[in-house]
């Protein structure tokens, strides 16, 4: 639920990378949310139309976050954030982003900022650098 709502922190922010993981996490979360709220509004459209208007709220809510994580994780792959444009072509666009999307990160720092993945191992390398390490079985002089 993290990765979810840090997209959410980071409202608009199109500067910098995002790792897959940040995206498929918020993604996936987004697509759960709005199916159930899809599958609610179709079950009680006729009773009333709550589901429906909470579908459409909700729709409206994630779309620059999402808008925003996108161009952040093309970014990451090393493209411009204008890539999500290929979403529009009907048919197959949606399809040619959703591989964009898989693409792993760009090694190391690209013209839009650090890698996340080697700024979140680094700071966990330098944790592990700082813990003593086992001496069972080592003998002293």
């Amino acid at each position: 639920m993290g990765w979810y709502m840090m997209a959410f922190r980071k409202l608009g922010v199109t500067d910098g990378r995002a790792s897959r993981r940040e995206y498929w996490g918020f993604t996936l979360v987004n697509i759960a949310v709005a199916v159930t709220l899809t599958i609610a509004s179709i079950a009680w459209l006729e009773d009333s139309s709550l589901p429906l208007i909470l579908l459409g709220a909700y729709l409206i809510v994630t779309f620059v976050p999402a808008l925003a994580l996108t161009v952040r994780r093309l970014h990451d792959t090393g493209r411009s954030g204008l890539w999500w444009l290929v979403a529009l072509i009907p048919y197959v666009g949606a399809v040619v982003l959703l591989v964009l999307m898989a693409f792993p990160s760009d090694a190391g720092a690209n013209e839009y900022g650090p890698n996340p993945n080697e700024s979140a191992s680094a700071i966990g390398g330098a944790a592990g650098a700082a813990r003593p390490h086992s001496t069972a079985g080592a003998t002293s002089d």
